[in-house]
């Protein structure tokens, strides 16, 4: 047996949802406060839950965590009034499945427990409190997209993949060219229950301004020179499955405002059209732009920014993906291999350390065209060193496996206390840090370090290990680099003005996680 519960003070709102589900051979349970409905998850087992966020005796969005703790996995629509997106973003930033505002559209509220009844179909297609467990998707046993990589970082997006694929709220993937963030979008629509309709994907920076609204809208016989016939849009197409946006930085703003009514109203009017259609769509959107930044700048709406920012995934640059190089290669070349023709080659351990030594500005599908590259002018299926064409700039000196450590430039002493406290006031640095290095014939320093005589050092004030002291204090400037841009390397060795290359060498060296 197929049941819900419906949590609305308003007892005409729950009999008018309990008849529209019945033809759905839906079982309802009304409950009308926030105490009613905690009694009645304890008694029964439910499918699914639809509640209103304003409730006599307390919150839905308290209800709505209260559920997320105890009975985890159970799909819940919020009920919303109308135009109020704000608690509609924010109840799905919280987990609900889906939410519908008041009045609310029959067709569409149908269209919602449908969707979540593929998400808990419950034992046997019966109800219960419960779902399958996250790497199923809502009970779909495989992923037919593959996200490759061992790396830490990569099963941290596999994981969060499998929980947002559970959702119905809109996601927005930010990363870099080449990251793979369609293929992201792909694996959370085939992870989804969404995963047989069909995934629609549309390069909105590739689509001329004046098309941009009979191409996601659609248009009728007609409506303008050249219409000959009624045209479905991505919109339509898209219906019952997952709507992609790549680079949706690239709109213009005219289109911006009218995708999203689209979004929010969950219909859409075609050109020439006296009446809007109901859609029933996910919106998964990326771009490599800072989209946060466009906003500021007035090149994108912010409302709609935070339409599509309800989930943020962020996939990572391949430069930070440790050891995944040597994965993707034999990945990319047993595709090209069967794709398009190529001999079936591998790697010498010379070729794979200079990809990896690569700092790879375009990501995946820069190794991509450089491996297809090699295969097409390598003899044999061996492909060696001097086969794989990279910017010799961005490739540490010599090609060596690891860029020789550099001085930091912009250092500056740990706070105390340090392993060795001065016991003298402060004074400049030993001559070998670059900063205030200088030659005997060179120009004397500014003149608050020249009119400063650094009083003598007896051999007790220094320290008995110079290169352990040295290293300490690099390490500490490491250690804070990383503190002050929240762990992330590639922003820290910016900081230090350092490459990441050099960057995760000194990680290493001292032994820094």
């Amino acid at each position: 047996m197929t049941k819900a519960l419906i949590i609305d003070d308003e007892r005409d709102i729950c009999e008018l949802i309990e008849m529209s589900l019945m033809g759905q051979d839906i079982t309802c349970t009304s409950a009308y406060s926030v105490k009613a409905a905690i009694k009645a998850l304890k008694e029964e087992q439910f499918n699914f839950v639809i509640s209103d966020i304003k409730l006599p005796d307390g919150d839905g969005l308290d209800l709505l965590a209260h559920i997320q703790k105890h009975y985890p996995g159970l799909p819940v629509c919020m009920i919303t009034a109308h135009g109020n997106m704000d608690t509609a973003i924010r109840a799905l930033k919280l987990g609900a499945f889906d939410f519908v505002n008041k009045p609310f559209d029959l067709k569409q509220l149908r269209s919602i427990c449908k969707a979540a009844l593929k998400e808990n179909p419950g034992p046997d297609g019966g109800a219960g409190n419960t779902k399958p467990t996250a790497t199923t998707g809502g009970g779909r046993s495989t992923n037919k997209v593959e996200l490759i990589g061992d790396a830490d970082i990569m099963q941290r997006v596999r994981d969060m993949i499998a929980r947002v694929a559970r959702s119905q709220a809109p996601v927005f993937i930010h990363g870099e060219s080449g990251t793979g963030k369609e293929v992201a979008a792909r694996s959370i629509h085939h992870q989804s229950n969404r995963g047989e309709g069909a995934f629609i994907a549309v390069n909105c920076g590739a689509i001329p301004e004046n098309l941009v609204e009979s191409e996601f809208f659609g248009y009728k016989k007609g409506a303008f020179t050249g219409a000959n016939q009624d045209q479905d849009g991505l919109f339509v197409a898209a219906n019952g499955g997952t709507l992609f946006l790549d680079e949706v930085a690239d709109l213009p703003l005219s289109m911006q405002v009218k995708l999203l009514r689209a979004i929010q109203e969950r219909a859409v009017r075609p050109i020439g059209g006296d009446r809007e259609e109901a859609v029933d769509v996910r919106i998964i959107s990326a771009t490599h732009h800072d989209l946060a930044k466009r906003v500021s700048e007035g090149k994108f709406r912010e409302d709609l920014y935070y339409r599509l920012n309800v989930i943020e995934l962020t996939m990572p640059p391949l430069r930070e993906r440790d050891g995944d190089i040597a994965i993707l290669s034999r990945h990319l070349l047993a595709k090209l291999a069967r794709d398009s023709g190529y001999p079936q080659a591998q790697l010498t351990p010379k070729a794979l350390r200079k990809l990896e030594n690569y700092d790879f500005p375009g990501n995946v599908r820069e190794l991509e065209n450089i491996l297809e590259r090699a295969l097409t002018f390598v003899e044999g299926n061996m492909i060696e060193a001097e086969d794989i064409h990279v910017n010799e700039n961005r490739l540490p000196a010599h090609n060596e496996p690891a860029a020789a450590p550099q001085p930091v430039h912009a250092y500056q002493p740990p706070p105390q206390p340090y392993p060795y406290p001065p016991q003298q006031p402060a004074y400049a640095p030993p001559p070998h840090y670059p900063q205030h290095s200088r030659d005997e014939d060179s120009a004397p320093y500014p003149q608050e370090a020249a009119t400063y005589t650094p009083p003598p050092r007896s051999a007790a004030q220094l320290p008995d290990d110079l290169e352990d002291y040295m290293q300490t204090m690099e390490k500490n400037l490491l250690l804070k680099a990383l503190e002050d841009c929240n762990y992330n390397k590639t922003k820290a060795a910016e900081k230090l003005g350092i490459s990441f290359r050099a960057m995760r060498y000194k990680l290493k060296k001292l032994g820094i996680d």
